[in-house]
């Protein structure tokens, strides 16, 4: 690899697990997620002249997205929690150097396939899942990128260009073995070629409408928290100025799903939320399934069918093993890739097969979501940025990503709505990304180096690192 004088390579890793209670319940598939551990890493590096900085990266470990099974929850967590700290190993005896994003490229490609398959062959019950292994490092990945923003004194998204890359986007593009010109398109180009050159401080904001969410007033069963917070939809539209809904459905039961869309549509034509979204939760098996909820929605409630914006990922995880044509959903509404779309070469895929858009996720990160964004922008792809119910520091990588990504409507942003006691320590420092307010989320707060964190501001009383 060409070499940079502001290269890096990692020195240390201290890695926390912070237990996080929700207040409402969140259903995902057939789980439903009551509490989250979140990992937490603090990476120090080094350039190639001697300092040293400090970066933090951290991700919720929702076990029952990132890992949906029958095998007991506690397994599968306690498997995660273990890979975590075999990754933290494996960084620091990775002796690569280079930008954020090439020692990313590197350890993900090369490193990260040959330590889960060492860890799935030591379980004796089911294998980890891909998307899973991306998760836990994407903890250290997104340290590793606020570390050299912060050893420099720049914020990190000033870093995507060839002032401080030794590599361009072909040579990420064609590492994966592919020469036959497909990737021209990117030589010479970098990820600053794709991002949004002023990236906006405040950015429209999309509220979870979950599938065991009370929706009116009538709703409430009389064992919701009584704790400050709104409990019913109506509450929250009217409390954060709402604009934005994205609307849980369960994929197997048509009757649900539509009824479900329709009473939702109802109290936003009522409160004026302008955009939509359905999420089918990755059950559906068939497009007709879709199609046939779309129709009829088009056909008897033509308003709220016009305020729906997209659909979400309707269709399972495994792209590769169900390349199902979904071209005829795409043709009512744009069809985004969320769970499916764990590297660029899926979202290449998923465009093959009919997917017209791709949500971003910086859970599987930093360095991946970047590379996707610009395979999709390039390709003609449009953009979301969705959330894994991001607390805590989690919080500031995932909204600043949308702002510069340029979504096709803001960010997703959902954990005040599941845990926004978590995030107190961090909203004192930066109000705007923990609260809604008018439909937005304010980003002003967001400043310095790195990721813009502020950490040294954050009274957050962290526990011990564990030891790995």
């Amino acid at each position: 690899m060409l070499e940079k004088k502001t290269d890096i390579f990692v020195k240390d890793i201290s890695l926390y697990f912070i237990p996080v209670q929700t207040r409402v319940p969140l259903k995902f598939g057939s789980e439903t997620l009551d509490h989250v551990t979140c990992a937490r890493a603090k990476i120090t590096v080094e350039d190639r002249a001697g300092n040293r900085g400090v970066g933090w990266g951290e991700t919720p470990l929702s076990i029952q997205w990132v890992w949906p099974s029958e095998t007991p929850y506690a397994d599968r967590h306690d498997a995660l929690v273990k890979f975590c700290k075999q990754l933290a190993n494996a960084l620091l005896g990775f002796h690569e150097s280079g930008h954020p994003l090439e020692l990313g490229q590197v350890f993900i490609e090369n490193r990260l396939p040959q330590l889960q398959r060492g860890f799935n062959s030591e379980r004796k019950t089911e294998d980890m899942p891909y998307l899973a292994a991306l998760v836990a490092t994407s903890v250290f990945d997104q340290a590793i990128h606020d570390a050299y923003g912060n050893v420099h004194g720049i914020d990190i998204y000033k870093t995507y260009g060839s002032d401080f890359m030794n590599r361009d986007l072909k040579w990420f593009f064609e590492g994966s073995g592919e020469t036959d010109g497909s990737f021209d398109a990117f030589e010479g180009r970098y990820p600053r070629d794709y991002l949004v050159s002023e990236a906006p401080k405040k950015i429209p904001v999309w509220h979870l409408v979950g599938g065991l969410d009370p929706i009116t007033r009538e709703e409430r069963m009389g064992t919701e928290p009584d704790d400050g917070y709104p409990v019913v939809l109506e509450q929250w539209i009217e409390r954060d100025g709402l604009k934005c809904l994205k609307i849980k459905l369960r994929g197997n039961d048509s009757k649900w799903d539509y009824e479900r869309l329709v009473s939702i549509g109802q109290v936003s034509l009522k409160h004026d939320v302008s955009s939509l979204t359905a999420d089918f939760n990755c059950t559906v098996d068939e497009p007709q399934y879709v199609n046939e909820i779309l129709d009829r929605l088009a056909s008897e409630h033509a308003e709220i069918y016009r305020r729906l914006l997209y659909v979400e990922q309707p269709f399972p995880y495994d792209l590769e093993a169900h390349r199902i044509d979904v071209s005829s959903v795409s043709q009512r509404k744009p069809l985004f890739l969320d769970e499916s779309a764990h590297d660029w070469r899926f979202v290449r895929l998923g465009k093959s097969l009919g997917w017209t858009g791709v949500a971003l996720k910086t859970c599987k990160t930093q360095t991946g979501a970047l590379l996707s964004l610009c395979w999709a922008k390039e390709n003609g792809m449009p953009l979301m940025v969705q959330d894994l119910t991001n607390p805590m520091l989690a919080q500031i990588p995932h909204v600043r990503l949308a702002a510069h990504a340029g979504t096709i409507m803001g960010v997703e942003s959902n954990g005040m709505q599941f845990y926004p006691q978590a995030s107190l320590p961090e909203q004192a420092i930066h109000p705007g990304i923990y609260q809604r307010r008018n439909g937005l989320l304010d980003l002003s707060t967001l400043a310095g180096s790195g990721f813009g964190y502020r950490v040294d501001e954050i009274e957050r009383k962290l526990p011990d690192p564990v030891d790995y």
